[in-house]
């Protein structure tokens, strides 16, 4: 049995009109996407980072009492929050790296450099942030500890550190999505 020569026309110029073959197709595919989520996804967890500094900063001329009463209000569901978007920021970030390591151009090196920011923001809140939280959930609002001030004070830096490897992690992700637009013929290969 033989294909009938309009068949034969139409793969061909199917295959001609794209100019990549299909596996750079898909690769590209999933450049795409994996770009695209890690920079929403990095965004809003780092516009969330910025919302709790803020939050955090205002607290920090009122007493203990106040302070644990809104904190604890804090953790019982932004930490959950902060569980879905981080890890789902690192490994749409890691998938991009995956994808674009071998891939000439500024690209792989931009992702690898916000993969390398987020690992340290996950770093940080599980070593520094994450124990502090735990330990705050159990505070009495009648009766903070005496060290309140201090604890509060070391979980501020630790959430001031991680919000600026986030903040710097979703800007280097926006300017990979720049990249080819900016040096179109550089990286077209």
């Amino acid at each position: 049995m033989t294909t009938p020569p309009e068949i034969h026309s139409v793969r061909a110029e199917s295959s001609r009109s794209t100019g990549n073959p299909p596996s750079r197709r898909t690769s590209d595919t999933i450049r795409r996407m994996a770009l695209f989520a890690g920079l929403l996804f990095s965004g809003l967890f780092a516009g969330f980072l910025l919302a709790v500094l803020i939050l955090e900063a205002s607290l920090r001329r009122f007493p203990a009492s106040v302070y644990t009463q809104v904190r604890q209000v804090e953790l019982a569901h932004l930490d959950d929050l902060a569980t879905v978007l981080l890890p789902t920021a690192l490994l749409a970030t890691a998938t991009l790296v995956v994808v674009t390591i071998a891939r000439p151009g500024r690209t792989r090196w931009l992702a690898l450099t916000a993969l390398v920011l987020l690992l340290a923001t996950f770093i940080i809140s599980m070593r520094i942030s994450v124990p502090i939280n735990t330990y705050q959930q159990g505070w009495s609002v009648l009766a903070p500890p005496s060290d309140w001030a201090r604890v509060r004070d070391r979980w501020q830096i630790a959430h001031l550190l991680r919000t600026t490897t986030a903040v710097l992690a979703f800007t280097i992700l926006a300017a990979a999505t720049t990249t080819r637009r900016l040096f179109p013929r550089r990286y077209e290969r």
